[in-house]
This record gives C-alpha cells, sequence and structure tokens, in this order.
C-alpha cells in the first residue's frame, strides 16, 4: 500500500476584531505567519505547505520568506478556505494549520499525519491535551473532547465533560481539544459541502458537523497546547517567549 501524501495548509486572514492584521506581526523579526509555516516545514511526513489567504499583502509577505501561495476567495472560516485549497491539491491528506500558531510543534504534526499512515480507513485526527486546572475546565472558551477506548472522539463540548460525580481520581479532570487538524481530502470536500447541523449550531463547533455524518476522528495525546494569539497580550507573551524574555 502506498504512503498517503500529505500537504499542510495554514489558512490565514488580514481582519480580526481583536488583533487587525495579526498574521503579519512581527516576533523576533519575523512575520507571524512565517514561524507557523517554518515549524510546519520541520514536520516529518508533510511533503508541502501552503499559505492560503485572500489578503494579497499576507500574500507578498509569504512569497517573500519563501513560501507556496494559494490565493482564496473570501471564506467565513478557516474550514472553507481550506477546502477551496483541498479540491485543486494533489493530496490523499489535508492538514489544518491554524495561523495564529506560532510555537506549534512539528512533532505533533507529524503525529496527527501519522495516524493516517497507520489506518488506512481513519477519516479524521485532532490533538488533545490534559486539563488539571478547574477553572480551565469550566471555561466556555476551552474546547473539551471525551474519546472512547480506541482513541476516537465520543464528543466535543463547550461545557465541562465529563461530569464528575464525586472527586477525580487522577487529577486530570478532563480533555482539551486543540483545534489542528488532519483531514482525508474526500472527507474534508464531503463535510465543508453539507449543512450545519444542530449539534454544531448549538455549540458553534465545525468538528460536530463531522461526529454527527459518522466520521471518525482519532485524537491524539500532546503534552500542552500551545499559545494561540488573539489579542494583543497574547502577542506580547509569544514575543517574550522566542526573543527569549
Amino acid at each position: 500500500m502506498s504512503e498517503p501524501r500529505v500537504v499542510a495548509v495554514i489558512p490565514v486572514r488580514y481582519a480580526s476584531t481583536r488583533l487587525p492584521g495579526k498574521p503579519l506581526a512581527t516576533i523576533a523579526g519575523r512575520p507571524m505567519v512565517q514561524h507557523v509555516w517554518e515549524r510546519t516545514r520541520l514536520a516529518a511526513g508533510v511533503a508541502r505547505t501552503i499559505v492560503a489567504t485572500d489578503d494579497e499583502r499576507i500574500a507578498a509577505a509569504a512569497r517573500a520568506f519563501g513560501a507556496e501561495v494559494a490565493m482564496t476567495g473570501a471564506h467565513a472560516t478557516g474550514t472553507d478556505r481550506l477546502a477551496e485549497v483541498a479540491e485543486r491539491l494533489d493530496a490523499d491528506v489535508v492538514l489544518n494549520v491554524q495561523g495564529d500558531l506560532p510555537l506549534v510543534d512539528p512533532a505533533a504534526l507529524a503525529a496527527c499525519a501519522a495516524s493516517f499512515r497507520a489506518d488506512p480507513g481513519l477519516g479524521m485526527a485532532s490533538l488533545m491535551t490534559p486539563i488539571r486546572d478547574q477553572r480551565e475546565f469550566t471555561s466556555p472558551h476551552v474546547v473539551k473532547v471525551v474519546t472512547a477506548g480506541d482513541g476516537t472522539a465520543l464528543y466535543f463540548s463547550r461545557s465541562p465533560i465529563p461530569y464528575w460525580r464525586g472527586p477525580c481520581p487522577d487529577g486530570v479532570l478532563g480533555w482539551r481539544h486543540i483545534g489542528l487538524y488532519g483531514y482525508r481530502r474526500s472527507v474534508l470536500l464531503a463535510l465543508a459541502a453539507a449543512p450545519r447541523g444542530r449539534l454544531e449550531q448549538a455549540e458553534e463547533l465545525e468538528q460536530l458537523r463531522a461526529l454527527a455524518r459518522g466520521v471518525r476522528i482519532r485524537m491524539i495525546e500532546v503534552d500542552s497546547a500551545p499559545p494561540e494569539v488573539d489579542t494583543a497580550e497574547d502577542l506580547d507573551r509569544v514575543r517574550r517567549l522566542l526573543q527569549g524574555g
């Protein structure tokens, strides 16, 4: 059986309510999207890495540091932008790498890609990390996931799941979902064309569309979640981390 061809796509847009132009924000002398691109290219098993955008400013910056760029139309979600690129890709598996993760772990991306080689029938893969803090566990801004015994997702929620009726025995209250995905290309295109379901509308979580349609999502455990850059404060924190103080 031949190895699946894995292509990573970094969907980025210029507009951001809380931090406009954040893909081009400078961190340690380079735009944020360049950090994401460089780390993604280090992931074993990824044959190609593409920056996907509808903004010529981002495209020009990406080309300047050597990235392959795919221009797209305007889209409401990164998944829709990803699907537009995937339609014209020669790929078996597409990795969706968020453009606001300048500290994304190449090893985690490699593990995501490897899950498709290990399981030819797998439709999707994603990442999770343990939750030990009660405030994190109850926060609606932190997406939680529960899994079956084989490591596939049973459900995702903004609510704290599972509900502990007694004390938690091992300190792991739950599992935080990290929004990095691998898709079998055919699955991605089918999901992008499908309507939003009731669960997806209730939780505002796109991955519930996949579960509702019977798609298996393999959850891969990692030690921690990479910091996301959503605000100016997040950007300052990541700058300190990458600049050593």
